[in-house]
């Protein structure tokens, strides 16, 4: 069954603030066309995102209409191969036999901690990270550098040390790493450079010391589409890159930083890029710190904020509805959030738990 926006705009389960609220006056008395139904047909010219559940780590697998995989880190180590094993069925939903590149945004377990496990399941052509470890007294953190360097060790994979500026050899997607090791990127991104106002007001953020701030972030075009993942990358980081100067400018896609946990997603960046949609791969008890959703709710012209799980520390009054959440609360379901990209700028978003999908048209 299908249900059309001015249904969904009647609904008032999520609490949007003033600015949000007079964007989506405005959206559903002018558009009138997004809707929500089961998933749409696929077609080949999309770039198809699959947001894997792994427990408040990250695993985000991009497939581009040239048959090419992207998979940014590979969730947490033991657990019987549970991530590995999600991220190999999410690979099959796409018809891959292989991954062609797999980025690592930083070296913290709930990133780097598959590797070995999904190498032992699945080709893998090429890997992209930042660099060395710089977090050396965390013996976690260690251990599991030292078993993603055994695995390189192999000499069976490609490696890439990606800098700042450098665009990925992806076919069928653009994607411009925006930082990484600690660097940022010296010049604004094509169409960005204006000055953010956000900046005027912005708190001073002391500087991180974990492997969280070398984060290889990620800026992914594809046609009209834009499309922001910055790992873990911390609130200090945040700030080189959002001032004085935006050097990102208004994306569509924003994968919440950090879990949306509280020390990344600075209103200086949420507020700055202005999302479209924001989709968080917290877990039921990682990420989704009510200071960091009420930030995304608050930027001017979301349209919709989504979660892979149903935060416990947001509670009733810091998470959205539940057909924008993958995971409610309850028993473990490894249900995946789905994204389909248009050249054009549309997409949609499939929630494979509900089996509903919400369509967003061309803006």
């Amino acid at each position: 069954m299908t249900r059309t926006l001015s249904a969904f705009c009647g609904r008032s389960k999520r609490r949007p603030s003033l600015l949000r609220a007079a964007y989506l006056g405005v959206l559903c008395l002018g558009l009138g066309t997004a809707s929500w139904a089961s998933p749409p047909p696929t077609k080949e010219k999309d770039l198809h995102i699959y947001f894997v559940d792994v427990e408040g780590g990250q695993a985000t697998l991009f497939v581009t209409p040239a048959g090419q995989s992207l998979l940014i880190d590979t969730g947490w180590p033991g657990n019987d191969g549970r991530d590995a094993d999600r991220i190999v069925a999410a690979a099959g939903k796409a018809g891959l036999n292989k991954m062609d590149f797999v980025l690592i945004t930083h070296f913290h377990q709930d990133h780097v901690g598959g590797v070995s496990q999904l190498a032992a399941r699945i080709p893998i052509g090429t890997f992209i990270d930042h660099g060395e470890n710089r977090e050396t007294g965390d013996a976690a953190t260690v251990r599991d550098w030292q078993a993603y360097q055994a695995v390189l060790a192999t000499g069976k994979y490609k490696h890439i040390t990606a800098k700042p500026g450098d665009v990925l050899p992806i076919k069928g997607m653009r994607a411009t790493i925006v930082s990484s090791d600690g660097a940022m990127i010296e010049k604004p991104l094509a169409g960005a450079g204006q000055e953010n106002p956000t900046c005027k007001r912005a708190e001073q953020y002391p500087a991180d010391t974990t492997e969280n701030l070398r984060s290889l972030g990620t800026f992914v075009q594809f046609g009209k589409l834009r499309i922001l993942d910055l790992g873990d990358l911390t609130h200090d980081k945040e700030m080189q890159l959002m001032c004085p100067l935006n050097k990102i400018g208004k994306i569509d896609i924003y994968v919440v930083s950090h879990h949306g946990w509280a020390q990344s997603g600075s209103p200086a960046l949420v507020y700055g890029i202005t999302p479209r949609v924001a989709i968080m791969d917290n877990g039921a008890k990682k990420g989704g710190s009510p200071s960091v959703w009420d930030i995304i709710e608050k930027s001017p012209g979301l349209e919709d904020l989504w979660q892979l799980h149903f935060s416990e520390e947001g509670g009733a009054a810091h998470n959205v509805a539940a057909e924008f959440i993958a995971n409610p609360d309850g028993p473990d379901a490894a249900n995946d959030l789905e994204l389909t990209a248009h050249p054009d700028g549309g997409f949609e978003i499939f929630n494979s738990r509900t089996q509903n999908s919400k369509a967003y048209p061309v803006r």
